[in-house]
């Protein structure tokens, strides 16, 4: 067993222990003797020396037949052959045959890396991971080439619709990542071939677009994806600047909206195995909630972040330099904020959202209706004077309440699935924050609104990029793979849309924190001390 730490997690996550066996390895093979006194072909005996080792059929593809024959001409006492293992992985995980996707003159088995990649519809981050002891080398990210078609999955959609929009759509995901394993290889002085396994973790609408899939089924008649689990393929089948055969895992799906990155949050928590019931939350451009224990499992999603990101509020902007993400207000109405690497604020961020949604509460400025209890439009966050382009930046009466609108849907939807398996609030005994809002969200901010429930503090923890946490150990454990299917099939999905509690369950939860304050006791303590003064 390995024991390492998944540096992609918050820090305080439990380590995950799994035994080493990844998507690609690599075994050395003498052949200075080989084939001295028979006339079987040099590709048949490495075959059955690979078979008499691992104990299972390897396949060699034709293109790398003649490396074979040059490699053994050209004297080499050793080669070393990458492999990946079968579709057909059984029930301890292993494979039931392997293909040989690569060979090298000499010995190169200290050697082997590959990518975990997370694909946000903002934003993707790739891994550049160490398969023979599952470290991360280092990490790239950038935004996600497809925004300029939109921030949301919807518009997206609707572009892959017209003449030629899937096909662009594809090629923009593809050069963004494409240009991140550059740069990975340019700092680490790989060559992009070097790298022999890739496992990504996604939305189902990001796996349709990487592969060029058509999302409309998604979001209209069936309202099913094209397909849940894509299975290994070869990253030269979407163009990926990589070992051409390199295996290439997209993490499976559930429906429509519960995508590889959220069942990578449950595989990383391991609720799925845990006795006592716990809630996963992952609030991104949707949001996705799963309940459940080792017994059973079950989810929803809807809309949720572009208010939450800043993206229908008049100063909202995403979380980038300048962006202002912690503000505090204090009795005399005066205002702190802080901004993404200290530089002079250009919007607000989501957490900086949450942070003075939760504040103007606490201090009486707005209400609980979330209505400003002076009739103004609007509460300056920062002065002209101190932002970066010389304007006042602010929320106002609408902002407000497109974020009342989003936390409303939340919320709903966290009661309804509760209520919908005969759960109770203090029946859950762990809260996991997922995905990178989660990360950064404000704890107390959000609770106090009530996008979160109010639960014990020390039962809520942050995930971190847990999508791409779940990629790595993927990639790095065909038991987990495994794992993570089993996942899939063990979840039942709650569709809100028809559900006729969801919209009484919406009305209630448009108010701070909610209608019914016995929900939120931290919230009715913490308003009681800032009415009192102290």
């Amino acid at each position: 067993m390995n024991n390492y730490r998944p540096v992609i997690l918050a820090e305080q996550t439990v380590l995950n222990d799994f035994e080493l066996d990844p998507l690609t390895r690599k075994i050395s093979i003498d052949i200075s003797r080989r084939g001295e006194q028979s006339n079987k072909g040099m590709v048949d005996s490495l075959r059955q020396t690979l078979h008499q080792r691992l104990g299972v059929p390897v396949s060699i593809p034709v293109p790398l037949m003649n490396d074979v024959l040059k490699f053994g001409r050209d004297g080499n006492e050793a080669i070393t052959v990458t492999l990946t293992a079968s579709h057909d992985i059984n029930e301890e995980g292993k494979a039931g045959s392997y293909q040989l996707i690569n060979l090298e003159p000499g010995d190169h088995t200290d050697f082997n890396v590959g990518l975990a990649i997370d694909i946000g519809t903002t934003t993707v981050v790739v891994y550049l991971v160490n398969m023979i002891n599952g470290d991360i080398i280092g990490k790239a990210s950038d935004y996600n080439g497809q925004i300029k078609f939109g921030d949301d999955i919807l518009s997206r959609i609707m572009v892959a619709r017209e003449e030629k929009g899937l096909k662009e759509l594809q090629a923009l995901i593809v050069n963004t990542l494409n240009e991140l394993i550059q740069n990975l290889c340019t700092q680490f002085s790989l060559k992009p071939h070097d790298i022999n396994g890739v496992c990504i973790g996604a939305n189902t609408t990001m796996v349709h677009l990487l592969l060029g899939l058509d999302p409309g089924s998604i979001c209209r008649e069936p309202y099913k994806p094209v397909v849940n689990n894509a299975e290994v393929f070869c990253a030269k089948d979407i163009g990926l600047d990589v070992n051409p055969l390199a295996p290439t895992y997209c993490l499976p799906s559930i429906g429509s909206y519960i995508g590889g990155d959220v069942l990578a949050g449950i595989l990383v928590s391991g609720m799925h195995k845990q006795e006592e019931t716990s809630l996963l939350v992952d609030i991104g451009t949707n949001g996705e909630f799963i309940l459940g224990n080792h017994e059973w499992l079950v989810a929803c999603a809807g809309a949720a972040g572009p208010a939450l990101e800043g993206g229908v509020t008049e100063c909202g902007i995403r979380a980038e330099q300048g962006a202002v993400d912690h503000v505090e207000i204090d009795s005399e109405h005066s205002v702190r904020y802080t901004t993404i690497d200290n530089a002079p604020a250009r919007g607000i961020c989501g957490s900086g959202l949450i942070d003075i949604l939760a504040e103007l509460f606490l201090n009486g400025i707005i209400d609980r209706a979330a209505r400003f209890t002076d009739g103004r439009e609007r509460f300056i966050i920062v002065p002209a004077h101190e932002s970066a382009e010389g304007r006042e930046i602010f929320i106002s009466q609408k902002d407000i309440s497109s974020l009342m609108r989003t936390k409303g849907a939340v919320n709903a939807a966290l009661e309804v699935l509760i209520e919908s398996v005969g759960c109770r609030w203090e029946e859950i005994v762990k809260f996991y924050a997922a995905g990178a809002f989660g990360q950064y969200l404000p704890l107390e901010s959000a609770i106090t609104i009530g996008l979160y429930p109010d639960l014990p503090r020390e039962h809520m923890m942050r995930l971190g990029n847990s999508s791409g946490e779940g990629a790595r150990q993927v990639l790095l454990s065909n038991e987990k793979r495994r794992e993570i299917e089993q996942i899939a099939n063990k979840i039942t999905y709650f569709e809100m849309n028809a559900n006729n509690m969801f919209m009484d369950k919406y009305c209630g939860s448009r108010f701070l924190p909610h209608t019914n304050m016995d929900l939120f006791p931290s919230v009715k303590e913490k308003l009681a001390v800032r009415q009192s003064g102290f």
